[in-house]
């Protein structure tokens, strides 16, 4: 590897880290802010909503504007946004400031997020993709365990809104480093028409990322509760835990890149999305077994992620004129599962507890390895449909 391509994932990486950070420093931080605005912890949870659901819809947009007029000028666009909108939240005098400071970060993460996925796919060697988008993937996965306690640390030290304030200076200096980094990437265009014929086939694939987060948020959401009702874990076992699952996930990103360019885009998803659905079982039959459940909560996050880094390759593979609308999509399709899977888990929980949750994660899991391996024929569907 030389050293462009060195500063190229590195600068992905940071780039990704900091976004992922920007998303999971909020929850350790809803406390304090519910304080200063005299609000219910609920009420600052709009904080996070407002967020997911801007993201959802406006990312399928800087996807399709990028296959069609580049990527670079996109991405500098939306760290400029990300400064405003992280200024914005450090000093918003009320919480309805805050709110639209929310949805204006929603926004440019929008046109970060998938736009640094589809540029890496556009760059990589093509027998080494899967390596290289398996890096910049643990960057934002590294935020849910490094970044967002990191966050909660600042906090503690100087307040809430310095987090915030200090994510806008990492953005502003991310702005010149990446309109550095990517000045020399050719624009690789696609036509409208093009796009329209494709557009199926891309829904349908992303439709495994949907399942596939069911099958992971509809337990993680409540992991911590199920933690405490089920094992009578402390707070600091709870956090351990959840660093259990953190090292996994980044693992199981990085490993799967390297199994993914060995074995192929194809093979890689499919097995991990089988053994998800295998290891959830375990977990459900075991969660009440003590200090094995640090073990098998990270073989879940291993396994978990693999099948979702490997699938990330094989749409980049599977969509190479259009990786900006096909990751845009599947980073929709990733919200929307997350927001699937916790309305799941609420019922699951409300009427059956927590013993149920890994059982119906495996299910999803299940299902997203049959779409997975369907997933032509459901496109070809969705195509006859249109």
């Amino acid at each position: 590897m030389d050293n462009s391509s060195r500063i190229r994932l590195t600068v992905g990486w940071i780039t990704l880290f900091l976004m992922g950070t920007d998303l999971f420093v909020v929850s350790p931080l809803l406390p304090f802010i519910s304080q200063e605005y005299h609000i219910t912890s609920a009420e600052a949870g709009w904080m996070v909503t407002v967020f997911a659901i801007t993201y959802a819809v406006s990312a399928p947009f800087f996807g399709w504007i990028s296959d069609k007029k580049g990527r670079r000028y996109f991405i500098i666009l939306g760290l400029f946004l990300f400064v405003l909108a992280n200024i914005l939240t450090g000093l918003a005098p009320s919480f309805s400031w805050l709110i639209g400071s929310r949805i204006l970060a929603g926004l440019s993460v929008a046109s970060i997020t998938p736009l640094i996925y589809a540029i890496i796919g556009d760059v990589a060697p093509s027998d080494r993709r899967g390596a290289w988008l398996s890096i910049v993937v643990s960057g934002h996965l590294m935020a849910l365990w490094a970044g967002a306690p990191v966050g909660a640390l600042l906090e503690h030290l100087l307040g809430w809104r310095f987090v915030f304030l200090a994510m806008a200076l990492m953005g502003a200096i991310l702005v010149v480093i990446n309109f550095k980094t990517w000045e020399s990437i050719p624009r690789i265009p696609s036509g409208r028409k093009v796009i329209k014929g494709n557009m199926a086939r891309i829904l349908g694939s992303v439709s495994v990322t949907t399942i596939w987060a069911i099958s992971m948020y509809a337990l993680y959401v409540y992991l911590g509760a199920a933690l405490y009702s089920l094992n009578k874990f402390t707070t600091s076992e709870v956090s351990l835990a959840v660093t259990f699952f953190g090292i996994g996930a980044v693992m199981g990103s990085l490993t799967s890149g390297q199994m993914t360019d060995r074995f192929g885009e194809s093979v890689i998803s499919k097995v991990t999305l089988a053994l998800l659905s295998i290891v959830l079982i375990v977990l459900g039959v075991f969660f009440s077994s003590g200090g094995w459940i640090y073990l098998i909560l990270f073989l879940w996050a291993l396994v978990g992620y693999a099948g979702f880094t490997s699938y990330q390759a094989r749409l980049a593979a599977d969509f190479q004129e259009h990786r900006g609308t096909a990751f845009a999509w599947n980073n929709t399709a990733l919200y929307i599962g997350i927001t699937l899977g916790s309305i799941i888990g609420s019922y699951v929980v409300a009427n059956w507890g927590y013993s149920l949750l890994p059982f119906i994660s495996s299910g999803a899991a299940a299902i997203s390895f049959v779409m997975s391996t369907h997933k032509l024929s459901i496109s070809s569907r969705l195509e006859e449909v249109k």
